[in-house]
């Protein structure tokens, strides 16, 4: 379908379970840098994401796009897939993770403003404040989960994985309104797995001599987070407005720590409660009406 701008129940839907697996994302990546390197997980996970859908393609019967549609669709894959995970990746080497959350945070802001540009999505004074809002909860829930948070030079590098995603969400959904979400997908992952290969040229060997618990969590990663997850993010991206989709992503730091609890019995303090609260008010805020709808959208990405 064209998406009308408004998040409908089957939007709310696909963008709950890219939320859960994205979040679950951290820890795994955390886990699988012990036995490989950054350029090892990120072409591992796109690698096994690009497999995952093109069964899912095969399954479902449907096309990929046309030949012509293909350069701009896999380079489109290595700045919004390839660039962002080996960045992260690498920076998560050495830097925080309290540092890292608290720069990818900036992602939705940094989308919304590239769709006002490139798509014409109209942010009114609401939708600004209701991501001011939730970029705030984000600060406090990550100033008080106990994590440290020190700026260091590869702190850059989160900040170009932010620009990154920034144009691979705004830039696909024109591409998505023509050949469809999980078509557009497939290439870009494929783009994706393409562009980090030169970095994983070690992974054959290193998953000879991995334990069988990090390679479990290369596995993870490229089935929840790399194929559930943007397979479902790009769906809810063709059903609603790029901006009012991506304020969902200031809710993966409050998500994390729900996790973490859960499963580790990290209880967060009040803080931090509070702090994620305000996300979702943030979130809620951007997502209620006082929206300015879209304006149709411009193609700006042509086929080549």
């Amino acid at each position: 379908m064209e998406n009308s701008g408004h998040l409908d129940a089957r939007a709310l839907l696909y963008v709950a379970i890219a939320m859960l697996t994205w979040s679950s994302a951290y820890a795994a990546i955390a886990y699988g840098l012990a036995g490989f390197s950054p350029g090892e997980v990120a072409l591992a996970r796109l690698l096994l994401g690009s497999i995952c859908f093109l069964l899912w393609m095969r399954i479902r019967g449907l096309r990929l796009p046309p030949p012509l549609a293909w350069p701009a669709l896999l380079a489109l894959g290595v700045i919004g897939l390839s660039v962002y995970h080996l960045c992260l990746n690498y920076a998560e080497t050495r830097i925080a993770s309290g540092t890292a959350a608290i720069i990818i945070a900036l992602a939705p802001a940094a989308t919304a403003a590239a769709s006002a540009m490139w798509l014409r999505e109209r942010l009114s004074a609401r939708a600004v404040t209701g991501l001011v809002i939730a970029l705030a909860g984000v600060v406090l829930v990550v100033l008080t989960s106990g994590k440290t948070v020190s700026f260091q030079p590869k702190a850059a590098l989160v900040l170009v994985s932010v620009a990154a995603s920034a144009v691979y969400f705004t830039a696909q959904k024109p591409f998505s309104g023509r050949y469809g979400a999980e078509a557009v997908t497939t290439v870009t992952i494929l783009g994706g797995a393409l562009g980090a290969l030169p970095f994983g040229l070690g992974l054959p060997h290193a998953l000879t001599v991995a334990p069988a618990s990090r390679i479990s969590a290369l596995i993870w990663l490229g089935v929840a987070p790399t194929f559930l997850g943007y397979l479902t993010w790009n769906m809810a991206l063709h059903r609603a407005s790029v901006s009012k989709v991506s304020s969902f992503i200031y809710a993966s730091t409050p998500i994390a720590l729900l996790i973490s609890w859960v499963w580790l019995g990290e209880q967060p303090g009040w803080a931090t409660l509070i702090g994620g609260a305000i996300v979702v008010g943030g979130v809620i805020l951007t997502n209620t009406r006082g929206r300015v709808s879209a304006r149709p959208a411009a193609q700006p990405v042509c086929e080549s």
